[in-house]
């Protein structure tokens, strides 16, 4: 409202915001999860198609739920309930993780276990990919297996194994919304299409700032019979 009296902006220091801070402040908000989110639900109907087993698991998940319902009329409340298609969202996560690398710039010394510091100033890049491909915590890495993410399967297991969303107090603040996104488009799709591979047009990754696929990921989409 122009007639109101503008109080500055500020940050948890109490610092008052420039408007490039701003702007940096609503471009994460309005555009940081959209490449990232489109190329994880794309990898996650890629790697349904190339396993039809656990497509028609995630099918028979979506259909109990519903119970007659109409596919968009799902709920809020109705995601909670997509433990299949959950673990199917983060095996491909794991496996084609949409951000492949963080970095982060040391405020403090930090001392390592093995004794070794990391100095004040110095920028690490920590490999999400490679983190996510170790053989140590991952048997067979590049297996796409969603029972991974199982409750038994899943413990005892570090939880910085699993990081497509970065962690500790500046990871993502959108991850809640982006599984969302992806169980209800996930669901959606697989309720009302068959997703098959275009064996013409295999995919080659192209690691970016986000994970691509050169030239595109080509998918086939058919209709179920009960709604075409």
């Amino acid at each position: 409202v122009p007639w109101l009296p503008r109080s500055p902006l500020q940050d948890k220091d109490g610092n008052t915001l420039s408007d490039e801070d701003i702007s940096a402040e609503a471009d994460t908000f309005m555009f940081e999860g959209h490449d990232t989110t489109a190329s994880g639900l794309a990898w996650l109907l890629y790697n349904l198609a190339r396993h039809p087993q656990y497509q028609e698991r995630c099918r028979q998940e979506v259909h109990e739920l519903l119970k007659g319902r109409d596919v968009e009329e799902i709920e809020w409340e109705d995601l909670s309930r997509l433990p299949f298609i959950t673990m199917c969202i983060k095996e491909s996560l794991r496996l084609h993780s949409p951000v492949t690398a963080v970095s982060r710039c040391c405020t403090e010394d930090i001392a390592l276990r093995e004794g070794r510091v990391i100095p004040k100033g110095i920028i690490c890049l920590m490999s999400i990919y490679g983190t996510h491909h170790n053989p140590d915590v991952w048997p067979e890495p590049q297996v796409y297996n969603p029972l991974r993410f199982s409750l038994e399967n899943s413990q005892g297991r570090s939880p910085l194994a699993f990081i497509p969303f970065s962690a500790g107090p500046r990871n993502c603040i959108g991850q809640n919304f982006a599984m969302a996104e992806l169980k209800v488009v996930a669901a959606l799709t697989v309720a009302r299409f068959t997703i098959r591979l275009d064996a013409g047009r295999p995919p080659r990754r192209k690691p970016e700032l986000i994970l691509r696929a050169e030239d595109g990921l080509w998918l086939l989409l058919e209709p179920l019979p009960e709604v075409a």
